[in-house]
């Protein structure tokens, strides 16, 4: 298989499984990058230390019975979920978060991995004093999500999981090829219009006002602290792979939302599993999980809590209630 072929569908690829390993650590800069701290977000942001000592940056918008965490997938953040903070927030506190490594988030000694990810939501909500709440993970995001609902079910009270990571399965070989392929150089040395496509081969048909999501890319790229983000990229993937849930599935006992959009391009993966369709991975889920729905969103990609934002609102309100 052609390499360069592999990488374009993979650099994206945020739909893995495997075996398991500690969470990478990731050093940085110990000063605050412009860059990245300049980013143009929609909502206001906060900034809380856990008691790892990470500092997690986060958007708190809106009030209700019920508190909506958002967790964003990999290489992304949380201006992914705007058109749903503006539409949610109207019923929910909702909550969405720049994980360690991303965005407005720290990058110095940052833990990376599933585990580790699960426990900066966890440590998040304590600081914020909520005692549970519905996490609403997209991609890499899903497997963050019921990573957390695995290590500590009553916080979770739902699960709204938009294009999860974790329920399609991969061999041996191909996990490894996964990590060959996605490094930190990788991510360092992506072109320009490489970078665009990337974000672009996520949605079904990108709307204008997504736009944002490119040019911030390209912004990152001239952080003097890029080259730490490419290393959380690289042990996201790694920690994706490394850390699995499919076998736990099972085990959820909490409602879940799984929603898919009927064009998504990255899950299932076109080159390693031809034959999968997206239908089947999301029924996969299904059946695994045992208190759990399926919503296939039409004309809608990878990000489909974005391209059709008011139809993926209206599932989660309904599910919610």
């Amino acid at each position: 298989m052609n390499r360069t072929i592999l990488l374009a569908g993979l650099s994206m690829m945020l739909c893995l499984n495997g075996g398991c390993q500690p969470p990478a650590t990731v050093s940085a800069s110990t000063t605050t990058d412009a860059v990245f701290e300049n980013l143009n977000y929609k909502y206001p942001t906060k900034k809380i230390t856990l008691p790892n000592g990470s500092t997690i940056a986060y958007t708190d918008q809106g009030k209700g019975a019920e508190t909506l965490i958002m967790i964003h997938g990999l290489g992304s953040y949380l201006p992914a979920w705007n058109r749903n903070i503006e539409g949610l927030s109207k019923n929910y506190r909702t909550i969405a978060i720049d994980l360690p490594g991303y965005g407005k988030s720290s990058k110095e000694n940052i833990h990376v991995g599933m585990a580790a990810y699960a426990q900066t939501v966890l440590q998040l909500m304590d600081k914020l004093k909520i005692k549970n709440a519905v996490l609403v993970g997209h991609s890499m995001g899903g497997q963050i999500a019921i990573t957390t609902a695995l290590q500590a079910p009553e916080r979770v009270k739902k699960l709204v999981l938009a294009a999860p990571a974790g329920l399609e399965t991969f061999t041996e070989q191909q996990k490894q090829l996964f990590k060959m392929t996605v490094t930190p150089e990788s991510v360092q040395n992506t072109s320009p219009d490489k970078a665009a496509a990337n974000i672009k081969v996520n949605f079904y048909q990108m709307p204008a006002d997504a736009q944002f999501m490119v040019d911030d890319r390209l912004k990152m790229a001239t952080s003097p602290d890029f080259a730490n983000y490419g290393k959380a990229v690289a042990a996201s993937v790694a920690a994706m792979v490394d850390e699995p849930v499919y076998e736990k599935l099972s085990q959820l006992q909490t409602p879940t939302l799984i929603i898919f959009g009927e064009q998504d391009a990255l899950i299932p993966n076109k080159y390693l599993n031809p034959t999968l369709t997206t239908q089947a991975v999301a029924e996969i889920g299904k059946e695994r999980i045992k208190n759990s729905e399926v919503v296939l969103v039409p004309q809608a990609g990878h990000f489909v809590q974005y391209e059709q934002a008011e139809s993926f609102n209206k599932a989660v309100r309904e599910f919610i209630d």
